[in-house]
């Protein structure tokens, strides 16, 4: 934690920053290892050249803050009937010229209130060099990974158990996330996926009463937090016997993970890992119906930085993780995606998720 607070620091003096304030709250927690959602109430971290940064918390997080946060000089709290711009502005050593902020967090209510209490000249975007840090992930942070996954595989281990011709994707939605909670995670990383039959041909279809049946494809997309980190997995199932026609599907989508998994190493684009994956499936004649990116960023955020796709010029760097998640959708048919959280490691790749990736027949 200091080590990242102490990158900041030095990104703060060499942008000529008088102060700067960080509020997303998993920024927060990134940078101290204090986790909160503070609703509407005012949470950051101020950072000044003069002083140990400040935790600036609601009264009612104060002792929760105090027992997490590491790389902390100084706490300040307010209550709910306090004006928490006027304790920053408190806080802040004289006048200031360049203040450094969260742009793309602040809503512009919130920067217009911060504005008035803080009356600097001008604000810098500090959302790059938090980025750029995200990116490389300590070897804590993979330790942190790898549970998350671990969990999730567990998860979806138990479900398929619940499996049978007749019952709803809903329901094995809800199995899941009570096997999530069960086992120890912190709840789903994002909004569990059951998608079955026709329905899986909807990247982002929603789980209804539809019943499972014999003869189609069951998709299943879900994730879990765990220590504060995100896992996201997605494997296609055959429930009973499947045509031929959904076999060719799964198998070229399979072969295009398989490629793009082997594709990563330090230095190379993440345009060409996609390219890989997606050479594949043109190859096989379902180029249109790969409708998305081969993947994203992964840690404390589901989503995050790199985006992985075709129009970025962004390379891989050791350390860095992320998902691949190549897949074709039919509509009227079925769709399959199979997802795998990677990690590129010096000469290489690492793939985190084991859960067996063969067309599996369940139900």
């Amino acid at each position: 934690m200091n080590d990242r607070i102490a990158k900041l620091q030095s990104y703060m003096e060499h942008r000529e920053l008088d102060a700067m304030l960080i509020t997303l709250p998993k920024h927060v927690f990134y940078l101290t290892g204090y986790a909160s959602d503070p609703h509407e109430r005012f949470l950051g971290i101020l950072l000044t050249p003069d002083k140990e940064p400040t935790l600036i918390v609601p009264a009612l997080d104060e002792e929760a803050a105090r027992g997490a946060a590491a790389g902390v000089g100084a706490f300040a709290t307010h209550t709910d009937t306090d004006d928490p711009y006027a304790v920053l502005k408190g806080l802040l050593p004289g006048a200031i010229r360049r203040f450094g902020l969260e742009k793309t967090h602040l809503t512009v209510s919130r920067f217009e209130r911060l504005a008035a209490a803080v009356g600097a000249s001008e604000y810098v975007d500090v959302d790059e060099p938090l980025r750029e840090m995200r990116v490389v992930k300590s070897d804590d942070e993979i330790v942190r990974l790898k549970r998350a996954v671990s969990l999730v595989e567990e998860v979806l281990r138990r479900g398929l158990e619940k499996v049978t011709p007749g019952v709803t994707e809903i329901e094995i939605v809800a199995e899941l996330e009570y096997q999530m909670k069960k086992l120890g995670s912190e709840g789903p990383s994002f909004s569990t996926s059951v998608l079955a039959g026709e329905k899986s041909a909807m990247p982002h279809g929603t789980p209804g009463m539809r019943k499972i049946q014999t003869g189609e494809l069951l998709l299943i997309d879900l994730g879990v937090f765990a220590d504060g980190y995100a896992s996201d997995i997605t494997r296609t199932f055959a429930v009973g016997e499947i045509d031929d026609k959904l076999k060719r599907i799964y198998d070229t989508v399979l072969q295009a993970n398989l490629r793009a998994i082997e594709a990563v190493k330090p230095g190379v684009s993440y345009a060409s890992i996609d390219k890989a994956a997606r050479d594949v499936i043109e190859a096989a004649g379902y180029g249109p119906q790969f409708v998305h990116r081969l993947g994203h960023g992964l840690g404390i955020d589901i989503h995050e930085f790199p985006s992985i796709h075709a129009g970025t010029s962004d390379l891989l760097v050791a350390g860095a993780v992320f998902t691949v998640e190549p897949g074709i959708y039919v509509p009227g048919l079925g769709g399959v995606r199979i997802e795998d959280d990677v990690r590129v490691t010096g000469s290489g790749v690492e793939v985190l998720t084991s859960f067996p990736k063969e067309l599996t027949v369940i139900g």
